[in-house]
């Protein structure tokens, strides 16, 4: 997964463009046969609010499952406020959504640290029937009162969150682990760097490892992160690994000593999936990891270098 490239399945559905659509004078499919992505293009003739009341008037939103937000910007980053007051502001015209993905925007369009995003809490509150929340985006730390993604909060339907970043604020993980989610299954923290704001640590992760938490987690990424071997290591030896049917300790800097950590560890055979791809390992430490975990599908691709100095994480500005 990248930032390349815009997604083209969300929710278990394939993602259809609306304005793209709009202007092609294309036809419209089932409201709940697709993902909905409502975005605009720089120097559109219209912003994102306008795009999506249109969307509101042209389908039927009572059986719309997902929606995906792209661009909300016509002339460079803006924060999210506008585009969430309004989807808010939908939410008794939306009693179907289960899935919303706030960001679909490659370094094409915008550098991952320019999407100014907000608190999203608003989003959990409003649907409580929700069951997918992915937020691509950087907090605004320079506007007093910002900086902060999330606050606790207790959603009964939750089922898969994930954060992306190329630098996530520790405020984030630490509201996540004072939340109540009983049906979270996936969880996923693009870490990122400190240079644009990462400053999670080890001890923020560890309310996910220790198995108390979260009952129903199946699926554990943390991910692009400068401090993946010590991810590694302390993953080693977490309770909750014995829960898992996959983890993702992808994107980042991991290296021999970080997979060496995982190997040491507790056993990882019970895993249907290994997710390590973005990695600096050497080619026999790969070749050890397949041999002792012969059972699990891992994934070693993109290899970098084990030996290049200038190690980075997959998504950073």
């Amino acid at each position: 997964m990248t930032v390349n490239n815009h997604i083209e399945e969300f929710h278990g559905l394939p993602v259809f463009d609306f304005v793209a659509a709009v202007y092609e004078g294309a036809e419209l499919p089932e409201p709940d046969a697709v993902a909905w992505k409502i975005g605009v293009e720089y120097d559109a003739p219209k912003g994102w609010v306008e795009r999506w009341s249109e969307f509101l008037a042209a389908v039927d939103p009572g059986r719309v499952t997902a929606v995906v937000v792209g661009e909300w910007s016509l002339d460079g980053p803006e924060s999210f406020d506008e585009p969430l007051a309004a989807i808010i502001g939908a939410a008794d015209r939306l009693p179907a959504l289960r899935g919303l993905f706030i960001g679909d925007i490659t370094y094409e369009e915008n550098e991952i640290s320019w999407i100014d995003m907000v608190d999203v809490t608003p989003v959990l509150t409003t649907f409580p029937l929700l069951t997918e929340l992915v937020v691509r985006g950087a907090s605004d730390e320079s506007v007093e009162g910002e900086g902060v993604l999330l606050q606790p909060v207790r959603h009964e339907h939750l089922r898969a969150l994930r954060f992306e970043s190329g630098g996530l604020p520790a405020a984030v993980p630490r509201a996540v682990a004072a939340s109540e989610l009983p049906a979270l299954e996936r969880l996923e923290f693009w870490l990122g760097v400190q240079s644009y704001g990462g400053d999670v640590t080890l001890d923020d992760l560890a309310p996910f490892l220790d198995g108390a938490r979260f009952p129903a987690l199946r699926h554990l990424g943390l991910q692009d992160s400068e401090l993946q071997d010590e991810i590694a290591a302390a993953v080693a030896h977490a309770p909750v690994v014995a829960r898992l049917e996959s983890l993702s300790l992808s994107m980042g800097v991991l290296t021999d000593q970080g997979a060496t950590a995982l190997l040491e560890g507790q056993p990882l055979t019970h895993l249907k999936a290994l997710d390590l791809h973005h990695h600096f390992l050497s080619e026999p430490m790969q070749e050890r990891l397949r041999q002792a975990l012969p059972g699990v599908e891992i994934d070693l691709s993109e290899a970098g270098k084990p030996d290049d100095q200038h190690r980075y994480v997959a998504v950073a500005e």
